[in-house]
């Protein structure tokens, strides 16, 4: 069964600040590779995702200079590759230049039919239940996917 994926934080500065440079040049490489790995099914376009960034009404309203991402892989094994194992990592091992501190890294996976490709309202939906219940097998977050991720992942 596939895997949906939100992640998302707060950016310390604006989009389009040069402090932020590093992190907005390498968001097409790494939605690139994304695309290419194993097990990628589907990501949000760019203009989607920043339409719900910026929808005054939308989930993320209260959220200025939110980045993130919503996407679909095969499985587990898949998304933790690509996050663990490619450029991913390295632009991420940077988070605290760019990202607020204690307001970024958030995750939340959830399983979704054949085919389904949810929003952003669905996504914060998950991460809302897994703030209110925590980590069960139908939500969870970054311990959860490495425990379902299995062996092969670490």
């Amino acid at each position: 069964m596939p895997l949906a994926e939100f992640n998302f934080g707060t950016l310390r500065y604006a989009w389009g600040d040069p402090r932020l440079a590093g992190f907005e040049n390498a968001l097409d490489q790494v939605n690139a590779i994304a695309a290419r790995s194993p097990g990628f099914i589907w990501r949000m376009s760019d203009d989607d995702m920043d339409a719900a960034q910026n929808d005054p009404n939308g989930p993320l309203a209260d959220r200025p200079n939110t980045a993130s991402t919503l996407s679909v892989w095969d499985g587990p094994g898949s998304l933790w590759q690509f996050v663990h194992k490619t450029l991913h990592a390295r632009i991420m091992h940077r988070h605290a230049e760019w990202f607020a501190h204690g307001d970024s890294g958030f995750l939340v996976c959830w399983w979704v039919p054949d085919g389904h490709k949810p929003d952003v309202d669905e996504g914060m939906a998950r991460w809302y239940d897994l703030q209110r219940v925590g980590e069960t097998t139908d939500v969870f977050g970054t311990k959860g996917l490495l425990a379902v991720a299995g062996k092969d992942a670490a």
